[in-house]
């Protein structure tokens, strides 16, 4: 995914604030309950998300049309930032009564990345691919399609062969939808299986992707089962020298899947 792409799908995060919808398409289609909230919301001001008065215009427009689904979604990233995941759940589940092919994205990977609700996510995610004939795109912090979450999610479970048949047709059949980490993952799922010449390969082609602490690590212990201890230190080294340059993975949210700490390449290195 190129440098632009990532951007956009930063700023649709779900911390980010929410587009706001075109008004006159509600017009045209003559739905004008949606349309009179809408334009509220375009002509009233802008409030931080945390703020009462946000909240206050929200829950009017929302007087104006109970019916709008993205009004609940706005309302539910405020309470998820919070920590009031309850407040949350509630209304992102309205959001998705309402207009599940807008929304259905937003929860199944905020119930992978926040909440570790690794089933709920598999479950909107590929009810997402039935309502809709388009790709149904990336995460909400644009590290992943979302059938490589969905993968993810399989592996947590314990279905790592199931992960790897995802992550390798989504590569397969759509590479311009390549991530930030997908070689890296399908790397550490080989390694896992004990298919280590398949782990090398995937980890080479994240080394092609960006350079990262994660990446040299997991490289290293593939090459301790093969009994190449010359590379196994070289990569455990290289992997410490690119965590002090704080080149790994991240997210200002949460924490990767397959993420590496200090402490791990240090106790390998005493290991080895």
């Amino acid at each position: 995914m190129n440098k632009t792409t990532l951007v956009i799908f930063l700023l649709s995060s779900p911390f980010a604030f929410w587009a706001q919808d075109n008004c006159n398409v509600f017009l045209q289609n003559g739905d004008s309950c949606r349309y009179e909230s809408c334009m509220y919301l375009e002509n009233s001001p802008n409030y931080f998300q945390l703020t009462k008065e946000y909240h206050d215009i929200k829950d009017k427009a929302l007087e104006i049309c109970p019916e709008y689904a993205i009004v609940y979604k706005h309302k539910s990233t405020a309470y998820l930032k919070t920590g009031d995941f309850i407040g949350w759940k509630k209304l992102i589940d309205k959001a998705v009564e309402l207009n599940p092919k807008e929304n259905l994205d937003y929860r199944g990977w905020c119930r992978f990345q926040f909440f570790r609700d690794y089933e709920g996510a598999i479950k909107d995610i590929e009810a997402l691919d039935k309502l809709v004939n388009h790709d149904i795109g990336f995460c909400q912090n644009g590290h992943y399609h979302l059938n490589i979450a969905k993968a993810l999610c399989y592996k947590m479970l314990g279905q790592e062969s199931h992960a790897i048949q995802i992550i390798e047709a989504q590569l397969t059949n759509d590479i311009s939808s390549l991530g930030l980490y997908d070689y890296l993952h399908l790397g550490v799922l080989y390694l896992d299986q004990g298919n280590y010449s398949k782990a090398i390969e995937n980890f080479k082609k994240q080394h092609q992707q960006n350079e990262l602490t994660e990446n040299y690590y997991y490289l290293a212990l593939a090459y301790k089962q093969t009994k190449d201890f010359d590379a196994y230190k070289s990569m455990l080294a290289k992997a410490k020298q690119l965590y002090l340059e704080a080149r790994i993975m991240q997210d200002i949210y949460t924490h990767h899947v397959d993420k590496i700490y200090l402490k791990d390449i240090e106790n390998e290195i005493d290991r080895g």
